[in-house]
């Protein structure tokens, strides 16, 4: 991938950055102002020395000596205080852009449609939330503001030097040529380097966060060898980047010493060659351009680097920006907020795909009635999770129209929609925490009482209490201290609590064992009592009660009816069930 050709002069996304310290004016006018006074302060030192060497040595007036030491004492505690204050609003300015950039970056994501995190590595996310948005702390800590005041300090040593002896100043910028085409060669190395170290950062990112999430089958198919392999594939290109950066480095600072030496010793040339006419009172100027021309080097030895660093975290705000930018959100634009729904659902010719050209459903069309129960059977793959996504807007519908209450799912705002419908997955996701932060997800308002009273109607309090802590148990992340049972019932525990007029049940049961199963079953009967209910379940026996079963195949609506009239006709339903409890072999045809 090449390295883009924008460059530390792209106004418009640097102008963007600025927007976010708009909040912060003040810091930002107090760094200025201390760049102006830093880059006057600078040459006064050199000027200094040179008046007392010129003047009150040469002419052994004492006083005037001490006095003019004390003056040089205290202006350089004067400037170290403003180097100081400078560096620390600097950084502090970048770290308060920032704070409120990450927020906003995570408050972008948390809203990005799923198809987004199907297609997104979560470690590149995080690579955009955590390290490329440090790096837009560079801009204002070691990038603009920090090159303005190395730039004005150059133009205020120079003119200094042009003031004292412009002719020495001509032949001490003789080599000064090399130095800039130097500069600009390690600025596009190093630039090009950067583009590959943070791509090869997002890279390590990925692969990590991938791996570590999935260690158990990594080790369950002793894949640790190949796995490692591939990571020190990617860990190598990293190496190699951060080496050819390093390369750049240590060409271009002994170049910049080599310039300072020459430029230090064609002023002694000059000096000797006019030694014969150069009166004593001149020797200070010599010595002030000595210090000056160090003066001029300490920010060139950096300034090329500070371009580079502004050049980073100008292409991290791009990567940052993109996400932000990123059309592929929720839509929240709806209006409907009811506290309540009845829970009549209605899918009308509704047509889907992840992948354009590939529909996951094809024309599915249903109705169930408030309080009604709805079940859901069907090979793997053949769309029943994805009708429970489309219903909880996690992904948009390309066709057709998804009704609750007969009011178009899109009119709905999210939060009142969502709030309605409750969802037990097959997949159950614990953060790392207490049991009843996950029980909750944080909700101030559900108190420990109501989760205690959930937890016995599932009968899991008795569980939970044997737990080191009980309720504080820390269930770690993913919840990887419970088995997949106990996460379902957890998450059931959840689905109570939040009192939705819509339930959904993915495969609610198909993780537990036999006693676990007939242990919730009783507790579903009871809560799915006066709500709408979608089951989707392998195990046929817990869906044997719905009012009507749904039978899917390749995203194609094959039978519905009730558990005893699909078993009458013996179709896709009736060879399902004979499978299961007939334990005849064969299977579903197509």
């Amino acid at each position: 991938m090449a390295a883009p050709k924008k460059t530390f002069f792209d106004v418009g996304l640097l102008r963007r950055v600025f927007r976010y310290a708009s909040p912060y004016k003040k810091k930002f006018y107090i760094s200025v102002t201390l760049a102006i006074l830093l880059a006057i302060i600078t040459p006064v030192r050199p000027f200094l020395i040179q008046l007392t060497v010129n003047k009150y040595i040469a002419n052994e007036a004492v006083a005037m000596l001490i006095n003019i030491t004390l003056f040089q004492v205290g202006l350089i505690l004067v400037e170290t205080a403003m180097r100081f204050l400078f560096s620390f609003t600097t950084a502090s300015l970048g770290q308060s852009v920032v704070k409120d950039l990450r927020v906003e970056t995570y408050r972008k994501v948390m809203g990005l449609n799923l198809s987004q995190f199907d297609r997104t590595p979560i470690g590149t996310l995080t690579t955009r939330t955590i390290n490329d948005i440090e790096s837009i702390n560079d801009i204002f800590s070691d990038g603009l503001v920090p090159i303005i005041a190395d730039l004005l300090s150059i133009v205020c040593v120079l003119g200094y030097m042009f003031w004292a002896d412009w002719e020495l100043t001509l032949i001490a910028l003789i080599p000064f040529p090399i130095i800039i085409i130097a500069t600009y060669y390690f600025k596009e190395s190093i630039n090009k380097s950067f583009f590959k170290v943070r791509n090869a950062v997002a890279s390590l990112n990925a692969f990590v966060q991938e791996h570590l999430t999935g260690m158990a089958i990594v080790q369950a198919f002793a894949a640790e060898d190949r796995e490692y392999e591939k990571f020190k594939k990617i860990n190598r290109e990293h190496r190699n980047a951060n080496v050819k950066a390093i390369f750049a480095y240590s060409v271009f600072f002994p170049v910049v010493e080599i310039v300072l030496a020459l430029a230090i010793g064609l002023i002694v040339w000059w000096s000797s060659k006019e030694a014969l006419q150069l009166q004593e009172s001149q020797q200070g100027t010599v010595i002030a351009f000595i210090l000056c021309l160090n003066l001029l080097f300490r920010p060139l030895r950096v300034i090329a680097d500070k371009f580079n660093v502004l050049q980073m975290g100008i292409i991290a705000s791009e990567r940052v920006f993109k996400v932000l930018d990123n059309p592929d959100v929720a839509d929240d634009k709806g209006t409907h907020a009811p506290a309540f729904v009845k829970g009549s659902i209605s899918l009308e010719n509704v047509w889907f795909s992840y992948e354009e050209g590939r529909p996951v459903l094809k024309d599915i069309s249903f109705k169930a009635a408030p309080g009604e129960t709805i079940a859901i059977v069907g090979h793997t793959g053949s769309g029943k999770t994805t009708i429970i996504s489309l219903l909880n807007r996690l992904y948009h519908i390309q066709q057709g129209v998804i009704k609750i209450d007969d009011v178009n799912i899109e009119e709905y705002k999210l939060d009142s929609l969502r709030r309605n419908i409750g969802v037990v997955l097959q997949d159950v996701f614990l953060f790392s925490g207490s049991v009843i932060d996950n029980i909750t997800l944080r909700n101030p308002e559900i108190s420990k009482e109501q989760v205690i009273e959930a937890a016995k109607l599932i009968g899991m309090h008795e569980f939970i209490m044997r737990l080191p802590g009980g309720y504080d148990y820390n269930v770690m992340e993913r919840g990887a201290t419970l088995s997949l049972g106990q996460r379902q019932l957890l998450s059931f525990i959840r689905a109570i609590l939040y009192n939705p007029s819509i339930l959904i049940l993915d495969e609610a049961t198909s993780s537990v064992d036999t006693e676990s199963e007939i242990m919730i079953q009783n507790a579903i009967d009871t809560l799915i009592s006066g709500r709408t209910s979608i089951v989707i379940a392998h195990r046929l026996s817990t869906i044997r009660k719905a009012s009507r079963i749904i039978v899917l195949d390749k995203g194609e609506i094959r039978e519905i009816g009730t558990h005893d009239e699909l078993l009458q006709k013996g179709g896709y339903y009736s060879q399902l069930h004979a499978m299961q409890f007939e334990k005849k072999p064969g299977t579903l045809e197509h």
